[in-house]
């Protein structure tokens, strides 16, 4: 007789990969390698495996970038963002776990596939300077803000008392990746990452449109997700953002679900880490 334990971690697993994936378009999950960019077991490795970090630190990151005014109009001029938010997001995750856990083949084609669009990505700002997506410094916020997200949301969610090490390990090994994509500046470590945002935060401007962009991150939802699933994520990924930046975003800090949303985050990670144990 089957376990019905193990039904219902197989359909949990089946349901997050459905997220994840095209399935309709025949996708499947990326499977990790032994010959991947970054050995098993290493910090990057262990913080993009975790799926609510990832969630949460993702949509921060998003947010950031957004008010970037290159990466937001590269955004708009380039992307149908507003028709498909999700398949943004989906494609976003998967170019992460085939340059996390996929062979370094994969991950190095994977990459070049990036640059060959972002040379073809330009156009004009409101302000009628010229921006181009190729920009090593654009490229520079939008790769310290992820990695400072990621990391961000797997130490609130899952490690909180990650050692210094290991934190600044994960960006020497994140910086291989943001050096391929034509980043510059590009931390090595969690004191650099500080300073190089500081820096580039003086290019930052707030916009409707970026305020748009964010209401639209924080209101889509894959198919079957639950709606209360959308809510937690948003809660933490707001309550995670900078004091400045919810304000350039007109966001309100989580108050009243401030705590909800916390424990309902640490459960989720836990029942999720417990059915991808051997997935």
């Amino acid at each position: 007789m089957a376990d019905p334990i193990e039904i219902l971690r197989l359909k949990l697993v089946d349901q997050v990969r459905g997220v994840f994936n095209d399935r309709a378009g025949g996708q499947e999950p990326v499977p990790p390698s032994d010959e991947a960019l970054f050995a098993q077991d290493t910090p990057i490795r262990k913080v993009h495996a975790d799926l609510v970090g990832m969630m949460t630190g993702g949509i921060r990151g998003l947010m950031l970038q957004m008010l970037h005014p290159a990466a937001l109009q590269g955004v708009l001029d380039h992307s149908n963002f507003r028709e498909d938010m999700h398949g943004r997001l989906r494609r976003t995750a998967r170019f992460i776990a085939v340059t996390t856990f996929g062979h370094r083949n994969d991950a190095m084609q994977a990459i070049d596939r990036v640059n060959r669009i972002h040379a073809k990505v330009g156009g004009t700002l409101p302000d009628g300077l010229e921006y181009q997506a190729s920009d090593p410094r654009t490229l520079a916020w939008v790769h310290v803000v992820e990695a400072q997200s990621f990391l961000a949301g797997y130490i609130r969610h899952v490690q909180p008392n990650m050692p210094s090490a290991d934190q600044d390990e994960y960006y020497r090994q994140f910086a291989l990746i943001g050096r391929a994509l034509g980043a510059d500046l590009v931390p090595e470590t969690r004191n650099e990452a500080e300073a190089i945002f500081r820096e580039l935060r003086t290019d930052l401007r707030p916009s409707p449109a970026a305020r748009e962009v964010a209401q639209l991150v924080l209101s889509q939802r894959p198919k079957g997700t639950p709606p209360a699933l959308q809510t937690i994520i948003g809660a933490e990924s707001i309550a995670m953002l900078p004091d400045w930046a919810r304000q350039m975003l007109r966001l309100q800090r989580p108050v009243l679900t401030a705590l909800p949303a916390r424990a309902a985050t640490w459960g989720m990670g836990r029942t999720l880490r417990w059915a991808f144990r051997q997935n």
